[in-house]
């Protein structure tokens, strides 16, 4: 029997428009599985995709699991 590590997670909310933002921007938040306003999601807690979410930090709110 092994054990395993319980996978961290990001909890995301989307709370501003991807309209008129850069394009790496919108990829950011396309790639974290972001496209409408208020939509939350969950990702593992990565240095690629906590990079993606520190890039577009100013559209995001970080929610505590």
């Amino acid at each position: 029997m092994t054990k395993t590590t319980p996978v961290k997670q990001l909890k995301l909310k989307l709370v501003k428009s991807l309209s008129g933002r850069l394009k790496g921007h919108i990829a950011c938040a396309n790639g974290l599985g972001l496209r409408k306003i208020n939509q939350e999601v969950s990702v593992i807690d990565t240095p690629e995709n906590r990079g993606m979410a520190n890039k577009i930090h100013y559209l995001l709110q970080f929610m505590e699991q």
